[in-house]
């Protein structure tokens, strides 16, 4: 006699493994044959309701753990208010739009110069919509419950037509305006970077003192006269357009060893140190908010540099 035949076990149709990999799969098959979604949100029609945005991922590549955070945290909380009484739709969408699917044509070795934009355009899309498919077919098998059959695409019409809108609706309302900022671009992309894209390599740069003559003193200073600014980028020098100063600091007319220079009053003796001043003489005293509006010649080209005011730590700085 075997020993599991003396054995008083009860009887049950559970198998003895979970067999989790099958068994998830099957589940996840009956919620979407079922239709449990549809019905979650028909029982709490009328009610109460709770929408959270799907920032959408990129099309352009298989799922990863970042993903994978993303969506199930979502699922969470739309389930949570689902089951709390709220009508809580979960709409998923996909960027089809810029770099990061060109990126990945490129690898390809798709040459983007070699075909027509139109033929281009369409491989982007064809490519986007793969991945889209299979994106989607990874968030359905981490279990995230979402109106799958209706997702919101960057590439639709009807999409474009709401951003249209919302844009014209922001206009009307005085939120667009054009004005000036640095653009950051990629020459081996040939694209415009967002400041999250742009990495900085950690490596030492050089910081000088710069003389600017003046230009138009305005009876506040000689032309006989050079303002010093201290600049940790002097690469950016052949674009200055401004030398900034703080109103509220005090700032010197001083002879260094025969020349006359503006300089931060609290900067005086270490610049003496710095630049190997011997004799030093403060000949006056004025505060920066004196100094707007006085022209400067830029160092090296014969255009102005103007004196302009800012909320700034550094004694005077140079502006690019």
């Amino acid at each position: 006699m075997k020993v599991k035949d003396t054995l008083n076990l009860g009887k049950t149709k559970f198998p003895m493994r979970g067999n989790l990999p099958n068994k998830e799969a099957e589940w996840q098959q009956a919620w979407e044959e079922n239709k449990i979604y549809e019905k979650r949100q028909k029982l709490n029609e009328g009610k109460p309701t709770f929408e959270l945005l799907d920032g959408p991922p990129f099309a352009n590549g298989d799922i990863h753990m970042g993903h994978a955070l993303n969506k199930v945290s979502k699922d969470i909380i739309i389930r949570y208010h689902s089951m709390n009484g709220f009508r809580s739709p979960y709409v998923p969408g996909w960027d089809t739009h810029g770099l990061p699917i060109e990126q990945q044509l490129a690898k390809k070795g798709v040459k983007r110069k070699e075909i027509s934009m139109s033929e281009y355009r369409k491989m982007c899309r064809d490519f986007a919509e793969g991945e889209i498919k299979k994106q989607m077919a990874g968030f359905k098998r981490l279990g995230v419950s979402a109106d799958w059959d209706h997702p919101y695409i960057t590439y639709q019409p009807e999409f474009e037509k709401e951003e249209v809108k919302v844009f014209g609706e922001m206009v009307n309302k005085g939120y667009i305006y054009r004005g000036k900022k640095p653009v950051y671009w990629s020459p081996s992309s040939e694209s415009t970077l967002a400041e999250a894209e742009i990495e900085y390599k950690d490596v030492k740069s050089p910081s000088i003192f710069v003389a600017f003559k003046v230009r138009d003193g305005k009876d506040l200073l000689d032309n006989d006269t050079s303002f010093i600014i201290w600049t940790t980028t002097p690469w950016t020098m052949p674009s200055n357009e401004a030398i900034c100063v703080n109103p509220k600091f005090n700032y010197s007319l001083i002879n260094a060893d025969g020349k006359k220079y503006v300089v931060a009053e609290e900067r005086i003796s270490f610049l003496q140190e710095k630049l190997g001043w011997e004799n030093v003489e403060i000949l006056k005293t004025f505060k920066g908010a004196e100094l707007e509006g006085l022209t400067a010649t830029h160092p090296f080209y014969d255009r102005e540099s103007l004196l302009i005011l800012g909320n700034t730590l550094h004694w005077m700085m140079v502006l690019d």
